[in-house]
């Protein structure tokens, strides 16, 4: 069963950047596909990336195409996520989730299995 930890949320000024970071233990990292997805008040959870266990498939949601990107780097078990340009509606917590990774990526987060406990995103107009 793996592990998961995120970090890097901060408050950051609209337009900003940051970077996102998901450290995996416990578990084979390589044969998970990784998600991104993402919580703001009052809201449903919602997809925002996911990225194969080779990394050879991405995937986005419409609202961060283009000013996100998802990677990873499996010697080091982390999950990365750029988030640039950013802007006040991209506020919400943001947490890293994992699935069996000989089944692809996928956009619903039911499919997940292993999730982080968050980190707060900020994003001030």
């Amino acid at each position: 069963q793996v592990q998961l930890v995120e970090s890097g949320g901060g408050l950051v000024q609209a337009g900003g950047s940051l970077r996102l970071s998901c450290a995996a233990s416990g578990g084979t990292f390589s044969t998970y596909a990784m998600g991104w997805f993402r919580q703001a008040p009052g809201k449903e959870r919602e997809f925002v990336a996911a990225i194969s266990r080779s990394a050879f498939r991405t995937d986005y949601a419409d609202s961060v195409k283009g000013r996100f990107t998802i990677s990873r780097d499996n010697a080091k078990n982390t999950v990365y996520l750029q988030l640039n340009s950013l802007k006040p509606e991209d506020t919400a917590v943001y947490y890293c989730a994992a699935r069996d990774g000989r089944l692809g990526v996928s956009t619903s987060g039911s499919s997940y299995g292993n999730w982080g406990q968050g980190t707060q995103v900020t994003v001030s107009a």
